[in-house]
C-alpha cells in the first residue's frame, strides 16, 4: 500500500525586531581591538555587500543594549515547533518522530532530546543532523522515507540558527581577525522553522512531498567556508588564542571560480539537473522555484542558468530580501512565507533547492498541491 507524506503544518519564529541592513555593523557592535585596516574595511564594505546580497532587513536573537541573547537554538526551535503543530492540528502525543537539522553543535545531550522535553513528547524517534544549510533538506528526506515506510505517523522537522553569536565583537580574538573572518556577519542572521509531516493512506486536499534529494559533490573542491577546529575535543583557550573558532568564507569573486565546473555551469545547476533526471521531475506544473542562496549575485547567476531548463524568471521565489538568510532554517522560513503569500491549484508544484558552500553539498525537495 502506498503511503503519502503530507505537509500538515509550517511554523517559523524570527526573534526580536527587524534590523535594517545598514545598521548591522552598529547593531552587532563595532570592532574596537581589531587591526585598523579591518575596522576601516568593515565600515566601507557594508553598503557594497548590501548591493551584492540584496537584503533589506534581518533578525537577531541578540539585544545590543544589554549585550545578551534573548533566544537560543532550543527556545527558538520550540517556538517554531509549537506554531507548526498548531497549524497541523496535532498534539505532543501525536508526534512519533522528531528530526532536527542545523549547523555546528557541541552540546550533550543533543538538542532533539531537549526539544522533546520542552514540547512534552513522552516517546518518539529522534535524529540530530549536523550539516549546515543542507541539514534541513536531509531532515525532510529522512522524514519522507521513514513516514512512507509506515513505521511512523507524524514527523516534526525543525531547524534553527543563532548565527549572530558568531559575529558579535566579543566572540572574536580581534587581534587575529581577517576580512574572511568577518565576511559572513552580513550574510547570516537568526531564526527557526518547523514542519509537521503526516503519513496518509489517501491523498486528501493539501501539499504532499513528492521528491526529496541530497548529494555531496565537493570531494575535489576546496572548502569555501568553515572554521579551523580539528576533529577532536580541544582546549577552549587554545581555540580562542589561535582563532580556530572564527568562521571564514572566501570572497564572492573567488567563490565563482570554485562554484563553476568543467562544463561551464555552476555546481548548483549541475546538481539540480541530476535531481531532475534521477527523480524524473517534469517542470510543466512548476508554480514556484524557491532558491535558498544568501547572495543576490548568486541568485541572479542561477536564474540565468535555469532559464535553459524552462524555469521562468517569474517562477523564482526568495524570502531572503525581507527576512535575511538564517542558514539551515531558511528553507522552512521561505516555504512558510511562500504559502502565506500565494494560493495553489491542484497539480501545482513547489520546488526548493540549495547549494551549501562549506564543501559543496546540494539538496532539494518538491511539494505538490492535491
Amino acid at each position: 500500500m502506498t503511503i503519502n507524506v503530507k505537509l500538515s503544518g509550517v511554523g517559523t519564529y524570527l526573534p526580536g525586531n527587524p534590523i535594517d541592513f545598514d545598521e548591522i555593523n552598529h547593531y552587532l557592535g563595532e570592532f574596537q581591538e581589531a587591526p585598523k585596516k579591518i575596522k576601516n574595511w568593515a565600515e566601507r564594505v557594508q553598503p557594497i555587500i548590501k548591493e551584492m546580497l540584496g537584503v533589506n532587513q534581518c533578525y537577531y536573537a541578540f539585544d545590543n543594549q544589554t549585550r545578551t541573547f534573548t533566544d537560543d537554538n532550543l527556545t527558538m526551535s520550540v517556538k517554531a515547533a509549537k506554531k507548526a503543530m498548531d497549524a497541523a492540528g496535532v498534539l505532543a502525543k501525536d508526534i512519533d518522530l522528531l528530526i532536527y537539522g542545523g549547523a555546528f553543535s557541541h552540546q550533550i545531550p543533543p538538542i532533539t532530546t531537549r526539544i522533546q522535553e520542552e514540547l512534552g513528547i513522552d516517546l518518539c524517534g529522534e535524529i540530530h543532523i549536523h550539516s549546515n544549510c543542507t541539514s534541513v533538506y536531509k531532515a525532510i528526506k529522512l522524514a519522507h522515507i521513514m513516514l512512507a515506510s509506515g513505521e511512523y505517523k507524524n514527523a516534526l522537522v525543525i531547524s534553527s540558527s543563532v548565527a549572530s553569536s558568531c559575529f558579535i565583537p566579543e566572540f572574536y580574538n580581534q587581534t587575529l581577525i581577517t576580512k574572511e573572518d568577518v565576511f559572513l556577519r552580513w550574510y547570516l542572521c537568526d531564526g527557526a522553522g518547523a514542519m509537521v509531516f503526516s503519513a496518509e493512506k489517501d491523498e486528501k486536499e493539501g501539499l504532499y512531498l513528492e521528491d526529496t534529494y541530497f548529494e555531496s559533490s565537493g570531494s575535489k573542491k576546496q572548502s569555501a567556508m568553515g572554521n579551523r577546529y580539528p576533529y577532536h575535543w580541544t582546549n577552549p583557550r587554545e581555540d580562542y588564542e589561535n582563532g580556530y573558532h572564527h568562521i571564514r568564507q572566501m570572497y564572492l569573486n573567488e567563490m565563482r571560480d570554485y562554484a563553476m565546473e568543467e562544463n561551464g555551469k555552476s555546481i548548483f545547476y549541475n546538481a539540480l539537473v541530476r535531481m531532475l533526471n534521477e527523480k524524473s521531475i517534469n517542470l510543466k506544473d512548476l508554480k514556484h522555484f524557491v532558491v535558498n542562496m544568501p547572495s543576490k549575485f548568486v541568485r541572479e547567476l542561477i536564474i540565468e542558468e535555469c532559464l535553459g531548463l524552462g524555469i521562468r524568471k517569474d517562477q523564482f521565489y526568495s524570502a531572503i530580501e525581507e527576512v535575511g538568510y538564517a542558514g539551515p532554517p531558511a528553507a522552512l522560513i521561505s516555504i512558510d512565507n511562500l504559502l502565506k503569500e500565494h494560493t495553489y491549484q491542484s497539480g501545482d508544484l513547489i520546488f526548493s533547492f540549495v547549494m551549501e558552500v562549506s564543501k559543496f553539498m546540494q539538496a532539494g525537495f518538491t511539494l505538490r498541491k492535491i
